[in-house]
C-alpha cells in the first residue's frame, strides 16, 4: 500500500509541474455554460479551446466551463461530437454562454460509469443505458421492471406473480455455480447489500420507480473492474431524479389504478372427470370417499386484484438550490387471495453549487415503509390436487372448512389441506422501514486547475418485523394448539468513498485520472424468538441471536486517455480486502484494460453522411466475487440445530449447538473477461446500435460439493472446486423510422446469445456424473439436474422416454443407453438446460401529435422446463393413498400412467416463448381549464399474451423446475397525470 501511495504522490507532483508551466502567463478568466440549442439541456465534456493555441478546457457535468485568456481578441472554439463547431470572440465579456446545434443524440448521452460519468461516444467498455423516457410503463412495482427487455445481455425474470416480488437479474448469464449470480446494484453511488431484507420479498421494492431517472448497466470487465470484488456478475447503476438549476416550480401528480387477473390455470381433472377416474381406477374403499360437490379450487383461491398507485412530486430551484421532493403510496392486492403489498415512500434531493460553482453538492435521502401480507403459497399446490368433489366449507370442520380427517376426527396429516383454509387461517405479515441516502461533495481545487476532490458518504439502513399466526382451530395448527412465530432484523450498510479526479485537455488530447479509497461496513442483527402456541407453551425455543458484521476496504484508480477524439484508452485497477475471507486470502487485485478506435473520425470517413459514427472497442479485465453465501466460511463455528435434530433430556427436547463444515483456504472467485465491440450510427442518428462478443472464464469456482465421510464436519462443503466459461454475442439497434414535426416513430430491438460450460470440477472426477442438484416434488430426496464437466450448469438428468405407435409414452419404458439390457442410473442422459441460450427484446414508440403508443415484446429460446406439476400429479397412483384422494393433471388421460415417472424426459418441455410485456396508449390534452395545468391520460395492458408450446401455466420459470408456480397476472391499468 505504501508503494501505491508513493506512486500517487509522484503522479500528482508531475501533474502540478505541468499545470504550473501552463498557467504562468494567464491574465483573465472567462466562464460560461454550454447548452443544447434544441433541448436547452447543459452539455458536459464540451471541448473549449483558444483558437490558434493549445490552451483548452472542458465543460463539467453541468455544462459549465472556465478558461483563462490573454487578450480580448482571443477566439473561443466550442466543439463537441455530434454538434456543429462554434467560434466566439471574447472581447470584453467575462461570461460567454453558448448554444450548440446538434443532431446526433445518442453519441452525446452521458452515462454513469462508477465514480464518474462519460459521454457515450467516449466509452471503451460495454455499457447499456435506459433513461426515463424509454422506461416500461403500466403498474411498475419494482425498479427492475422498468428495463425488462430493453438491454442486450440483461435478462430479468420475475420470481413470481406475487405483488412486490423480486426478479432474477442476470447479466450475460452469471458467472458462478453456487455463489451469487446477482449483479451489484448501486443507487446514487451507494452499493447495496445483495443478501436481502427480512419482511419483504424484493431487495428493490423499497424504491419508488417514479423517482428513477436512469439505469446504466456495466456489462464487461473493463467497465465493471472499478468495483472489483463484487463485479463478476455486472453492475447496475441507478440514478434518481433531481431538480435542475434555474428550473421554475413544477408540481407533478400521477395516479394509476390497475386490475390484475389470472391469465391461465393448471389443467387438472374437473369434478366429473375425477369421478370417472376414481370409479375406473380406484378401489371400492377409495371410491366411497367421493363427495357430491363440484368445486373449482383454483377459482376459489384466485381473485381479480385491484391496485392503486399515487405519486406527487415537487421540483424546481429555490435561491439557486435545485431540489426535488416526492411522496408516493402503492396499495397492490395479489391475485392470490389475502396477498397484499403496501408501500409508502418519500424522497428529497438537493443539488446546489456553491463557491462560484467550485463546490457541487449532491444530497439524497429516500425512505420507505412497506407492509406485506404474505398469502400461503402452499394453497396453489393444494388447489391443484385437492379433491374437486369436496365442498369448501363444513360447519363441523376445522375453522369451518372441509378437511380430510382420521377416524378419531383429527386432521389427516398426509393429506393435502383445504386450499381456502390455508389462505384464510394463516396471518403472515412483514413490515420494513428502510432508508437510503448519501451526501456527495465535489470540489474543484482552486489552486490546481483540473483537479477535483470527491467525497461520498452514504448509508442504507432497514428495520424489519414480522409474525406468522396459525390458529388452533385450523387443521394446520390443531396438533400444536396453534402457532405464533415472530422474527425481526436490523441491517446497516455504511459507506465512505473518497477520490481525486484530474481532467486536462492539451494538444488535441484529453487525460482523465481518478484515484480513490472506499470503505464499506455491513452489520446485520438477527434477534431470535421462541415459537409458541396460543396458550404460550413454547413449541420451538428461541435460538441464538446472530450479529454478523463484515467490512470491505478498497483502493482504486482509473486512467482515461483520448487522442483527437479518435483513439481512446482506459485502464483501471482495484484492490479489495474483505473480512469474509481468512487473512491469507483476504486481498484481491482486479485490473482491466480497454481501447477504442473511433474510425468515423478518420479523414476518410469524417465527412461521410451515411456512416456518421463507427467505433471499435476491445477490453480485458479481472473481477471478483465475495457474495459467497455464509458470511465467514473459513471459520470453525457452531450453529443451533433445527427442530428435526433435537436431543432429549428427560421429557424435554433441546436444540443443540453443532459444528459446521468449513474451509480455511476458501478464496475469491475470479472472472477473466474479454470483450470486443462495435458501435455504429447511420444517417445522423436515424439508425444506431452496437455489437458485442464476449468470453468469460471464472477460476476458483465456488460450489457446494459432496465430501468424503470423516474429512470435514459436513457431507456437503462450500469450497473452490474448478472453472466455468461463458461466451456470447449481443446485438442492439434503434431505428428512428419517422421523424417529422407531427409524427415520430422509434423501433428498437436487442438479441443475445449466451452459452455456459463447466470446464472442471477439481474435487470431482472428470468422468464422474457430477454434482446432483435441482430438488423436485413427488418423493423424498429426488433431483432432476446435474453439474457435469463439459456441460451447461443445471443440465437436466433424465431417462429418454420411449413412445408407442400412437404417440403416447410407454410407462416405465426408456432407451437403454448403455446397451446392457437394464434400465438404471447408467442410462440417465443430460438433456437440455433451464437457462435460455437465446433471448431477445423488441420495442416500439410512436408519437403522433398528442397521441402516443408503445409496446415491448420479449422472449427466450433454446431452453427447457421440467413440468414437476405434471410429473408429481400425473398418475393414477394419486388415487391409491389410504383415507384420502388427490386430484390429477389432465395429462394422465393421455399417458394413463399408473405410477409417478419423475425422471422421464416426457415431462421435459420446450419452454421457448414470446411475451407481449406491455402495450400502452396515451393522449396528452395539453393545458386544460384555461390554466397552466397539463393533463395526460393513458391505458396499459401488461402480460397481454404469451406465445408458447409449454403446457404449464407459464413457461418463464426461474431455475427451470415448474413446481406450483405463482402465476404472472395480466394487468389492465388506467393512469392520469397532472402537471403545473
Amino acid at each position: 500500500m505504501r508503494k501505491l501511495f508513493t506512486v500517487m504522490k509522484i503522479a500528482l507532483t508531475v501533474i502540478a509541474l505541468m499545470n504550473w508551466q501552463q498557467t504562468a502567463a494567464q491574465q483573465k478568466v472567462v466562464t460560461g455554460t454550454v447548452t443544447d440549442q434544441s433541448s436547452g439541456e447543459e452539455l458536459p465534456f464540451v471541448n473549449v479551446s483558444i483558437k490558434g493555441t493549445t490552451k483548452g478546457s472542458i465543460t463539467d457535468i453541468d455544462g459549465s466551463y472556465s478558461i483563462e485568456v490573454g487578450s480580448p481578441n482571443d477566439v473561443l472554439v466550442f466543439s463537441f461530437i455530434g454538434f456543429s463547431r462554434k467560434e466566439v470572440r471574447v472581447g470584453n465579456q467575462s461570461i460567454v454562454n453558448v448554444q450548440l446545434e446538434g443532431d446526433t443524440k445518442q453519441l452525446n448521452e452521458v452515462v454513469v460509469i462508477g465514480y464518474g460519468t462519460q459521454r457515450k461516444s467516449d466509452l471503451t467498455g460495454s455499457v447499456g443505458s435506459v433513461s426515463r423516457e424509454d422506461f416500461n410503463v403500466g403498474q411498475v412495482t419494482n425498479a427492475e421492471q422498468l428495463i425488462t427487455g430493453k438491454i442486450a445481455g440483461v435478462q430479468i425474470t420475475p420470481n413470481s406473480g406475487r405483488p412486490g416480488a423480486g426478479a432474477r437479474i442476470r447479466i450475460r448469464g452469471g458467472s458462478s455455480l453456487n455463489a451469487s449470480n446477482d449483479p451489484l446494484i448501486v443507487i446514487d453511488g451507494v452499493p447495496l447489500d445483495n443478501s436481502g431484507v427480512a419482511g419483504t420479498s424484493n431487495l428493490l421494492n423499497f424504491i419508488n420507480p417514479n423517482d428513477i431517472e436512469t439505469f446504466d448497466v456495466l456489462k464487461d470487465a473493463s467497465a465493471t473492474a472499478i468495483y472489483g470484488s463484487r463485479a463478476s456478475n455486472g453492475v447496475i447503476l441507478i440514478t434518481t431524479r433531481k431538480g435542475k438549476k434555474g428550473q421554475d416550480l413544477s408540481v407533478n401528480v400521477n395516479s394509476l389504478v390497475s386490475v390484475s387477473q389470472i391469465a391461465s390455470n393448471i389443467d387438472v381433472l374437473n369434478p366429473q372427470q375425477f369421478r370417472d377416474a376414481v370409479l375406473e381406477q380406484a378401489s371400492p374403499s377409495q371410491q366411497a370417499l367421493l363427495g357430491e360437490a363440484n368445486t373449482n379450487w383454483q377459482d376459489a383461491i384466485f381473485q381479480d386484484a385491484i391496485s392503486f398507485d399515487n405519486n406527487v412530486s415537487v421540483s424546481g430551484s429555490f435561491k439557486g438550490i435545485p431540489y426535488r421532493i416526492s411522496i408516493g403510496n402503492l396499495n397492490q392486492d395479489g391475485v392470490l387471495r389475502r396477498d397484499n403489498f403496501n408501500r409508502t415512500s418519500a424522497g428529497i434531493s438537493l443539488t446546489p453549487n456553491l463557491l462560484n460553482d467550485q463546490l457541487k453538492i449532491n444530497f439524497n435521502v429516500r425512505g420507505a415503509y412497506t407492509v406485506s401480507q404474505f398469502a400461503n403459497q402452499g394453497a396453489i399446490g393444494a388447489a391443484a390436487v385437492f379433491d374437486p368433489t369436496k365442498p369448501i366449507y363444513d360447519p363441523e370442520g376445522y375453522g369451518g372448512y372441509w378437511e380430510w380427517v382420521n377416524a378419531d376426527g383429527s386432521p389427516q396429516n398426509l393429506a393435502p389441506r383445504n386450499p381456502v383454509g390455508l389462505l384464510e387461517q394463516r396471518d403472515d405479515q412483514g413490515e420494513v422501514k428502510r432508508s437510503l441516502g448519501n451526501l456527495q461533495l465535489d470540489y474543484a481545487l482552486p489552486f490546481f486547475k483540473g483537479l477535483r476532490a470527491n467525497l461520498n458518504l452514504g448509508y442504507d439502513i432497514s428495520e424489519s418485523d414480522g409474525r406468522t399466526i396459525i390458529p388452533s382451530t385450523s387443521a394446520a395448527g390443531f396438533n400444536e394448539g396453534g402457532s405464533i412465530g415472530q422474527y425481526a432484523q436490523n441491517k446497516q450498510n455504511l459507506l465512505a468513498d473518497f477520490y481525486l479526479n484530474y481532467l486536462r485537455e492539451f494538444r488535441g488530447s484529453r487525460l482523465d485520472i481518478t484515484a480513490g479509497y472506499s470503505w464499506q461496513d455491513f452489520l446485520i442483527e438477527n434477534p431470535s424468538f421462541a415459537r409458541v402456541n396460543e396458550e404460550g407453551v413454547v413449541l420451538t425455543p428461541a435460538g441464538v441471536e446472530t450479529r454478523p458484521q463484515y467490512r470491505l476496504i478498497s483502493f482504486f484508480g482509473r486512467v482515461n486517455y483520448t487522442i483527437n477524439d479518435k483513439y481512446l484508452f482506459t485502464g483501471t485497477i482495484r484492490t479489495d480486502g474483505s473480512s469474509r475471507f481468512s487473512p491469507e486470502n483476504r486481498w484481491g487485485i482486479f485490473p482491466s484494460l480497454a481501447a477504442a478506435w473511433r474510425i468515423s473520425e478518420e479523414d476518410f470517413l469524417v465527412n461521410n453522411s451515411t456512416l456518421t459514427d463507427f467505433k471499435l472497442r476491445l477490453g480485458y479485465g479481472v473481477t471478483g466475487q465475495q457474495d459467497i453465501g455464509s458470511f465467514f466460511p473459513f471459520l470453525p463455528r457452531y450453529t443451533v440445530s433445527d427442530d428435526a435434530a433435537r436431543y432429549r433430556f428427560g421429557d424435554t427436547y433441546f436444540n443443540m449447538l453443532r459444528p459446521e463444515g468449513y474451509d480455511r483456504n476458501i478464496k475469491w472467485e475470479e472472472t477473466v473477461t474479454w470483450n470486443a465491440g462495435l458501435d455504429y450510427e447511420l444517417y445522423d442518428g436515424r439508425f444506431y446500435g452496437s455489437i458485442d462478443y464476449y468470453y468469460r472464464r471464472t477460476n476458483d469456482l465456488l460450489a457446494v460439493i459432496p465430501v468424503a465421510a470423516g474429512t470435514n464436519l459436513t457431507n456437503q462443503l462450500f469450497t473452490n472446486v474448478g472453472n466455468i466459461e461463458s461466451f456470447g454475442l449481443e446485438l442492439g439497434l434503434t431505428y428512428n423510422a419517422i421523424r417529422t414535426g407531427d409524427f415520430n416513430w422509434d423501433i428498437g430491438g436487442n438479441f443475445t446469445y449466451n452459452r455456459v460450460n463447466i470446464l472442471s470440477l477439481s474435487n470431482v472426477a472428470e468422468d464422474a456424473v457430477g454434482i446432483l442438484v435441482g430438488g423436485i416434488g413427488g418423493g423424498t430426496g429426488n433431483t432432476i439436474q446435474v453439474h457435469t464437466v463439459s456441460f451447461q450448469p443445471n443440465s437436466f438428468y433424465v431417462w429418454q422416454q420411449v413412445y408407442g405407435l400412437d404417440g403416447a409414452p410407454l410407462e416405465n419404458v426408456y432407451v437403454d443407453q448403455s446397451g446392457d439390457g437394464i434400465i438404471n442410473e447408467q442410462d440417465l442422459i443430460r438433456r437440455g438446460f433451464p437457462d435460455p441460450r437465446y433471448f431477445f427484446g423488441f420495442n416500439s414508440q410512436a408519437r403522433y401529435r398528442n397521441w402516443d403508443f408503445s409496446f415491448v415484446m420479449r422472449g427466450n429460446l433454446g431452453h427447457k422446463v421440467y413440468n414437476n406439476v405434471r410429473s408429481s400429479n400425473g398418475a393414477y397412483q394419486s388415487l391409491r393413498f389410504p383415507d384420502y384422494l388427490i386430484n390429477m393433471t389432465s395429462d394422465v388421460l393421455n399417458t394413463n400412467f399408473q405410477n409417478y415417472r419423475l425422471r422421464s424426459d416426457y415431462y421435459l418441455e420446450n419452454a421457448a416463448f414470446a411475451r407481449m410485456e406491455n402495450i400502452s396508449i396515451g393522449y396528452n390534452f395539453g393545458n386544460v381549464f384555461n390554466s397552466r395545468i397539463t393533463f395526460r391520460a393513458s391505458g396499459t395492458i401488461q402480460n397481454a399474451f404469451v406465445l408458447t408450446n409449454y403446457s404449464g401455466i407459464d413457461p418463464e420459470i426461474p431455475g427451470g423446475i415448474d413446481r406450483n408456480f405463482y402465476p404472472f397476472p395480466r394487468i389492465y391499468s388506467f393512469g392520469v397525470n397532472f402537471g403545473f
